[in-house]
């Protein structure tokens, strides 16, 4: 599975007939754009869980669709700044420096 973020609709009018009308999407996965087929109604910014090769396929209705990509859920939430600094070896949440005022 990957996390990617919606860009933008991809529209294509002229397509082979297996791809229904599925939504597509431009997705980024870090600096690199793909096209994604979406099966739960991104909108561009949003965060998304997206699967690939056979669970791709089998995500958007068939194991003979012809997607190697496809958005399956929509993230509530997703900070990509804490998630880099954990892979980092990073505490996500740092502890509050201890002071030295208080009760006496």
């Amino acid at each position: 599975m990957l996390i990617c973020k919606v860009v933008k609709p991809l529209v294509s009018t002229n397509r082979i007939a297996d791809f229904q009308h599925k939504h597509l999407q431009v997705v980024l996965d870090g600096s690199t754009q793909k096209v994604a087929v979406d099966a739960v109604g991104a909108i561009p910014g949003d965060w998304v869980i997206c699967v690939g090769s056979s669970a791709a396929r089998e995500a958007a209705g068939s194991k003979s669709y012809p997607s190697d990509l496809t958005i399956v859920g929509i993230i509530d939430h997703w900070d990509p700044d804490a998630a880099k600094e954990m892979a980092a070896g990073k505490p996500a949440n740092p502890a509050a420096p201890s002071g030295s005022g208080g009760a006496n």
